[in-house]
């Protein structure tokens, strides 16, 4: 009886006891039991080659070292640990007439393969294991490479496109290169600290930048990477939004003029005189009296289309449509270098101004804008194409 092996599964069952751990010591415990009911030259000979098991009994079959080498580098790490060994039985009845199973339950492993002959059970058992660590993706556990695995395999499937391309530069270009790639645990959040100080002087770009750094230190946490987020104990204060500023009449101008003839005199037309934000840009279309485009903030994936009347300030540069979307950090810097005192959401706010300072109802701002300016607008109102066409006519300056 091997005596040493004795020890040592007794000794594991003590520390699995001490750790509370029901499922290891049920596995250890089958192995102890094994061990004790079948002599040693059942167990496998020297060389570990296996050797006849008994019908319908449970004993350790030993691999050999050339086809431990054939098994996955992470799992035979452990399984050399745990003495090369798995149980094993022989079955013989009507439905399986003679095979071989083999079976190894430990580690967080529940892995069962069979074959006419042992060599064929053990070969099954490695493809067995092949196939599970093909299946498993590994998680990275440094900080770059966990942040693009959160941006690409969550991030993106809860957001809008622009939100995405957004938190991707933001994450390129304010993040990932002020934050080595070092293990997440050994992130401090001194470092944290340091990085949102340097952007006080740009308080919506490090809202953004504490936002996404929240996000992917929490999702380390529900990936068990770490247990407490870093940025708990970094003093933050939220920045209080600015609402946006209209442009003048003669700031319109200035920014059509200077774009004339380029692919940014249409998309800024269409901004100005249609209200849409950036993300619902891509959805632009022309549909007979009026410009279409998917309404972003709708939640839960559901689908609205804006109706934006085709307006007598609108009209000139229909010509333009359909146009090519430049890049939406592009658009903003060629906003910047014509109107460095506005942002480009205050195309938008300008649109709404000018709605309100035409005489557009409400109910009808609010149709075009894709909100519910207009009280109780979602419920009780359905505005029909030949009204919104006539408070589109009033859009004029």
């Amino acid at each position: 009886m091997n005596k040493q092996k004795i020890l040592e599964l007794a000794s594991k069952i003590i520390l699995a006891s001490v750790a509370n751990n029901e499922q290891e010591i049920e596995n250890i415990s089958e192995d102890l039991a094994a061990v004790l009911r079948l002599p040693d030259s059942e167990n496998g000979n020297a060389d570990g080659a296996a050797l006849p098991l008994k019908k319908d009994k449970m004993g350790f079959l030993k691999f050999t070292e050339k086809e431990i080498l054939k098994m996955p580098k992470k799992f035979r790490k452990q399984f050399i640990i745990d003495g090369c060994i798995t149980q094993a039985r022989k079955r013989v009845d009507s439905r399986y007439k003679c095979s071989y199973e083999i079976r190894y339950r430990r580690n967080g492993y529940n892995i069962s393969a069979s074959g006419a002959t042992i060599e064929a059970a053990k070969e099954n058992f490695i493809k067995k294991l092949k196939a599970m660590n093909e299946d498993i993706p590994t998680v990275p556990t440094t900080f770059i490479k966990f942040a693009e695995y959160w941006l690409e395999n969550f991030h993106k499937r809860k957001v809008k496109l622009y939100t995405y391309k957004n938190s991707k530069y933001i994450l390129q270009t304010r993040i990932l290169k002020r934050i080595p790639d070092i293990p997440i645990q050994k992130i401090l959040p001194l470092t944290l600290q340091k990085l949102l100080d340097e952007l006080d002087d740009i308080p919506r770009t490090k809202e953004d930048v504490y936002s996404l750094l929240n996000q992917i230190f929490k999702a380390a946490i529900n990936h068990g990477i770490i247990t407490i987020n870093p940025l708990a104990q970094v003093f933050y204060t939220t920045h209080a939004r600015e609402h946006g500023v209209a442009l003048t009449k003669a700031e319109e101008q200035k920014l059509l003029s200077a774009y004339e003839g380029t692919p940014y005199h249409i998309v800024f037309a269409v901004m100005l005189y249609c209200g849409l934000r950036p993300g619902e840009l891509p959805t632009v279309q022309i549909d007979g009296k009026f410009i279409i485009a998917n309404n972003s903030k709708r939640k839960g994936g559901k689908v609205e289309m804006k109706r934006i009347p085709i307006t007598p300030m609108l009209a000139p540069f229909v010509d333009e449509l359909p146009f090519k979307l430049p890049g939406y950090h592009t658009l903003g810097r060629r906003f910047k270098d014509i109107l460095p005192n506005h942002k480009l959401y205050d195309l938008r706010t300008t649109f709404q101004t000018r709605c309100t300072e035409c005489g557009i109802c409400d109910a009808a701002i609010g149709e075009f804008m894709g909100n519910s300016i207009g009280k109780l607008k979602d419920t009780y109102t359905d505005l029909s194409d030949e009204f919104l066409l006539k408070e589109g006519l009033k859009f004029y300056y």
